[in-house]
C-alpha cells in the first residue's frame, strides 16, 4: 500500500482532486457517511492554511483503496489537536488490512491527540480500540 499525503502545504493533488476524494468517501462511507457537499467542506478545511489538517489517500496498484481525513482543531490538552472526520475503505477491498494501515499512517502523520466519532454498531469500532482509542465521553448534541 502506498500513501499520498495532501494538505495545505502540498496543495491539491492533480490525480486525487477534491472531487475524486469526495466521490470516493461518499460512495464507500455508505450508511456512516455525509452529503458530498459536507465532505467537500471538510476537504476545504484541510486545504485552508489557517485551519488545516491532513488527507491520506491509500492506493494499491494505483487504485484508491482507502482515504482518511483529519482536521486540526486548533486546541490542545482538553480537546485533542486533531479530529478524524472521515475514513473509508473501498467496499470491495475490506478485510485486507487497509483500514488498519490507513489508521496507523494517520496516527503517525499528525502531532498530538486524535479524536473520532464512531457509531456503536460500526465494525470499525473494534479496530479503533485495538489501536488504543478509548471511549472517554458520551457525545451529546443539540441541533438547532
Amino acid at each position: 500500500m502506498e500513501f499520498n499525503i495532501i494538505n495545505s502545504k502540498t496543495g491539491e493533488n492533480p490525480v486525487f482532486t477534491s472531487e475524486i476524494i469526495a466521490d470516493f468517501l461518499f460512495t464507500h462511507l455508505e450508511q456512516y457517511g455525509d452529503a458530498k457537499e459536507d465532505i467537500l467542506k471538510c476537504i476545504d478545511y484541510v486545504m485552508t492554511p489557517e485551519k488545516g489538517g491532513t488527507i491520506i489517500v491509500g492506493t494499491d496498484e494505483n487504485k484508491i483503496v482507502g482515504i482518511v481525513i483529519l482536521n486540526n482543531t486548533g486546541m490542545k490538552d482538553y480537546i485533542p489537536e486533531n479530529i478524524l472526520v472521515y475514513i473509508a475503505v473501498d467496499n470491495s477491498q475490506r478485510g485486507k488490512g487497509y483500514g488498519k494501515k490507513l489508521m496507523q499512517k494517520a496516527i503517525a502523520s499528525v502531532e498530538g491527540s486524535i479524536a473520532l466519532h464512531v457509531e456503536p454498531d460500526n465494525p470499525a469500532k473494534k479496530l479503533y480500540e485495538k489501536l488504543g482509542f478509548t471511549n472517554k465521553y458520551l457525545e451529546m448534541r443539540l441541533t438547532q
